[in-house]
Order: C-alpha cells, then structure tokens, then sequence
C-alpha cells in the first residue's frame, strides 16, 4: 500500500469528520455524514493497521476516531477527564515516542559536564580561559555560596521561583529546538555551569557536599532538561527532513507533540522545584535526600516506559470499530451543543 496515496485521497474525508466532531449542535444530514465518515475511517484505520508502519498516523487516526466516537455517543468528557487521560495517554506517549533523542541528549551532556569537570579540577590553565578567579573559597567553603544558595531565601518563595525559572529554561529548549542552534547553545551553557562548578568543587575536595545538594532535586531536573533539549532538537530535526510528509504537515504534526510535552513538564518541574525548596536545604542526612530525588527520577522513568510505552501500544493497536447495534441507536442520538 502507498500510505501516502492512500493519505492524501482520505484526507479530506478525515478533516470533514474532525469537523463534524467538534461542531456544535448538527443537523440531521450531518448527524448521518457524521456516522457514515465514523465508520468508514475506522475501516480505513484497520486497514491501515494491517498493511503501515506509520505509527503516528495511526495514532493521529486513533485519536481522530475518538474525538468523533464520543460525539457519535452522546458522551461528554469533563476537564479532570481530559486532565486525567492527557498525563494517563497523551503526555507520557509523547515522552515515549522521544525517549532516543532525549537519551542521547543526555549522555552528551553528562560527557560533557563530566569532561568540563576533570578539566577545570586539574588543569590550571582551564580557570584562565573560563575566566574562573583563581580563588574561588566563597563558592566552595563549607557554609559558602553554593551551599547558602538553597537556604537564603523562604523554602515556599525559594520553591516558586525555582520551577518559574526551570519551566523558562525549559520552553526555551524546546520552542528553540526548531532552530537547533540555541537550544544546543542552552544545553552546552547549562553543562558548562554544572561542569564548572563541580570542578571547583572536586578541587577543594568537597564533592561530597556537591553531590549531597544536585543530586535530590537535580536528577530529575537535569532529566527534564534532557527532555525538553531532545524533543526541541527533534522538532529542529523534523524541519530538516520530515519524511514522507511534506515539511509543513511534519513539523505541525511535531509541533504538537512538542506542546504536549512543554505542558507536562510544568507538572514534572514543578515537582522538582518542591524538591529543590524542601527537600535539598533540609536537615535531613544526605543520603536521604538523595533517595528522595533518585525515588522521584525513578517514578519518572517508570512513567515514560511503562506507562508511555502502553499508551503508545493502545493507540498503535486499537480500533474503533462499532458494532452494528451501536450504529442503529447513534441514527437516535440528538447532538447538543458542546
């Protein structure tokens, strides 16, 4: 099957039933289009399943099906539910779909954190080209700037800003993403910071300290920023060669799933601000907050590849096919406005 062809002679077909599904009240005629295009793209879509390998058209399709299937029936999704299945379905399939890009975004820039680390450690000359004081006790004595940075100010304010912070650096990763250029700029400034300072810290032998305050709140911090760099790079990629789609409907289509992304990592930041505001200045022992932070970056991950990855399955598998009854009571169904 030539899955372009065949997309481009169904396309309209498919605009006309997303525009029937979201209308508000319909009349008769379009009552009964609105039914005969529901069931002739859900064949369409079992077709599909069995002869592309296109899983986002697929899941376009999928999602297209039951915007209408629940105008066929009459029911009406409230906001906690449309909440609920946009972080249930939505929200961790598209961090599934990315995971490669986001993976890879993070081993380059732990190398390259780690890289900046050992250098500015070792190596003397490397203060002279940072432009790093050659004394540098006011950051990295006990009870100095990097340890005061997460007490200085009201845990709750501290926490705010924080996540309003996280979410700007963030946004701008992934909307910068579609130009390549600045979000890999963003990323290599935010390794080249993290780099430096653990530097200085392993050379006044307190990695210890440094450790105990990045890693409660920065490994899943670090980890959204994975995300947003590799999706917006993704984004970036798609401009470049969309594939079989022409260049307008690749990067719209990604687009979106970007958007989907930048929505939930408010949530997933907004987490690590209260971590980084609650937890990181506590008194608790070290190792505790450590295993609060590796706890919620476990949660994390758990949620993109098990609960991403059967999203994605479920909409990659699922047909909407009615049932022969359900037809005869749909030509019954009085469409309300929405």
């Amino acid at each position: 099957m030539d899955v372009d062809a065949y997309s481009l002679a169904h396309r309209r077909a498919w605009e006309r039933l997303d525009y029937l599904s979201t209308r508000g009240k319909l009349t008769g005629a379009e009552a009964d289009e609105l039914v005969m295009l529901y069931r002739r793209t859900s064949q369409q879509l079992a077709r599909l399943q069995s002869h592309s390998p296109d899983p986002e058209l697929i899941a376009g399709l999928s999602a297209l099906l039951a915007r209408a299937r629940g105008r066929v029936l009459g029911t009406r999704t409230g906001t906690w539910q449309e909440a609920g299945r946009f972080f249930s379905h939505r929200f961790p399939a598209a961090l599934y779909r990315s995971w490669p890009w986001w993976v890879g975004v993070a081993a380059v820039f732990l190398l390259v954190t780690a890289g900046l680390a050992i250098w500015v450690d070792r190596f003397e000359s490397a203060r002279k080209v940072l432009g790093i004081p050659d004394d540098s006790g006011d950051l990295t004595a006990p009870g100095g700037a990097f340890e005061t940075y997460y007490s200085e100010h009201p845990q709750g304010a501290f926490a705010a800003q924080v996540w309003t912070n996280n979410a700007w650096v963030a946004a701008i990763a992934l909307f910068t993403g579609v130009l390549i250029l600045p979000a890999v700029y963003l990323l290599f400034m935010n390794a080249l910071n993290l780099g430096v300072s653990a530097g200085l810290m392993a050379d006044a032998g307190r990695l210890d300290s440094f450790f105990g305050f990045i890693l409660p709140h920065g490994t899943l911090e670090l980890t959204a920023v994975f995300v947003a760099g590799g999706v917006g790079l993704k984004l970036g990629w798609t401009l470049i060669d969309p594939g079989r789609l022409s260049r307008v409907e690749a990067v719209a289509r990604q687009g979106r799933a970007t958007a989907t992304v930048a929505l939930g990592l408010v949530a997933v930041l907004l987490v690590c601000g209260f971590i980084e505001g609650f937890v990181t200045p506590s008194p608790l022992p070290a190792p505790v907050r450590i295993a609060i932070g590796f706890t919620a970056e476990a949660f994390f991950l758990v949620y993109v590849f098990g609960v991403g990855r059967r999203a994605v399955l479920e909409q990659a598998g699922e047909v909407y096919e009615p049932s022969r009854n359900q037809h005869a009571s749909v030509s019954q169904t009085t469409f309300s406005t929405r």
